[in-house]
């Protein structure tokens, strides 16, 4: 499909397959604060993350894409609405529920590598495993491991690796449980443009050749054109939607939304 104008206002909603949908939201509503000074950070959004596809999330700074990403990863609570994650919904859980729900079922990478120093890379790895205190598959492990070409770094801490290393790491923590869903927060954001690479690369390989479902959230048309579906949002609304992107394509629909024309 090419990316014109038209197929960036299509509505997201409808355009995954719902009965294969990994991750939804139906009515899905976030305010902060009462009265006159409420805030409406996502406003009543209906959206499909579709299975073995990577999505990335895209919109100026306010327009509730971080907070779509938490509401559908169960860090955050919508004020309205309902999430389901591969079956369960995950609005209605106490925080036992998530809790479990976070260790078994969600990966997640962000801006900030988040590994424990005192780790070799192995075991920053498999850290959520052995927090759950569930067997690790070795084979699974050292697939992943291949895949993110850490093969020779399992034994170095994060000290003793690069930027882009530490990264890859969190990359195969979130993946090494099998998750239904990972769940990335500008994951580019601390690294260089070669390190970028590599990390995107990984992640659309994870995809690709591992049959995982990726969400990304991200301000870099560069890094959202690695993905396969990208969404647009603006106060708190989904308002645009492309796929097969490109930078070019990607950075067209963002400066059509600065114009307001991208419904036109």
């Amino acid at each position: 499909m090419s990316p014109t104008a038209s197929t960036a206002s299509v509505p997201p909603a409808g355009a995954a397959d719902a009965s294969d949908a990994i991750a939804s939201a139906r009515g899905l509503t976030k305010t902060y604060g009462k009265g006159s000074t409420v805030v409406r950070a996502l406003d009543g959004v209906d959206v499909d993350f579709a299975r073995g596809q990577f999505t990335a999330i895209m919109g100026p700074s306010g327009s509730g894409k971080s907070t779509l990403m938490h509401c559908m990863a169960g860090l955050d609570t919508p004020t309205s609405g309902t999430v389901v994650v591969d079956g369960l919904t995950v609005s209605s859980m106490n925080q036992r529920q998530l809790t479990r729900l976070r260790r078994t079922q969600l990966g997640f990478i962000f801006q900030s590598f988040n590994l424990v120093p005192t780790l070799t890379a192995e075991e920053n790895i498999t850290l959520p495993l052995d927090i759950a205190r569930t067997p690790v598959d070795r084979a699974y492990l050292a697939e992943v491991v291949e895949a993110v070409g850490l093969g020779d770094r399992l034994k170095h801490r994060p000290s003793e690796l690069s930027g882009g290393q530490q990264q890859r790491v969190a990359c195969a923590r979130a993946l090494v449980s099998k998750p239904s869903v990972v769940f990335a927060d500008e994951p580019t954001g601390n690294l260089d443009s070669t390190s970028s690479r590599e990390v995107l690369s990984f992640l659309r390989s994870s995809v690709d050749d591992l049959g995982q479902s990726v969400v990304m959230v991200t301000h870099d048309p560069v890094a959202a054109s690695n993905a396969h579906r990208v969404l647009f949002l603006a106060d708190g609304q989904i308002v645009a939607e492309l796929t097969e992107p490109t930078p070019d394509t990607v950075l067209e629909v963002l400066g059509s939304l600065s114009r307001g024309t991208a419904g036109d």
